[in-house]
């Protein structure tokens, strides 16, 4: 199936479906109602002719001070095992709420990825089964990744011992 044919029949389906460019890679990405993620999702891994049956990645990106429909986006890597075709999904996600249903039922690899995803974003992934912190500590104050996260001045290196390199004998 050629990616003509591919949009055509993910446009039959959710009819008003938004595309961006291919990248240099070739890939399409196809922007996705945050509301419908989970339809989408479905069926792009369910329907035979499609058959993305693979999450390749899943992560966050921060839009702050960019032209872009909203400050966050959850993206999607898919691929099609069967039929050797990439596909990039985009949900746009408002700052104010900042989140989306969890896909971690629909793609089991999604499960630490919006793990990850919540700790350096915050973006929370609504019916999660075990949404919590993976990469920072559970008292770390943040999320690292965002664009206005202070790079200086908070004291995270100051409550660790300095270490010294001594010569060995």
């Amino acid at each position: 199936m050629e990616n003509a044919e591919l949009q055509k029949k993910i446009e039959n389906q959710f009819p008003g479906s938004t595309w961006q460019p291919p990248e240099p890679s070739g890939t399409w990405t196809l922007v996705a109602d945050r509301s419908r993620i989970m339809e989408v999702l479905r069926f792009l891994r369910d329907d035979p002719d499609l058959a993305f049956d693979f999450l390749m990645d899943l992560f966050g990106v921060d839009y702050l001070e960019m032209e872009a429909a909203e400050r966050f986006a959850v993206v999607y890597q898919l691929y099609s095992m069967k039929h050797g075709h990439r596909l990039r999904v985009k949900a746009f996600i408002p700052e104010t709420s900042a989140a989306i249903d969890s896909v971690a039922g629909i793609y089991p690899a999604a499960n630490w990825a919006e793990r990850e995803t919540y700790d350096q974003y915050g973006i929370r992934f609504t019916g999660h089964p075990d949404l919590r912190r993976i990469l920072n500590p559970d008292d770390f104050t943040g999320h690292p990744l965002r664009k206005d996260f202070p790079v200086e001045g908070i004291g995270y290196r100051d409550q660790f011992e300095k270490i010294v390199r001594t010569r060995a004998q």
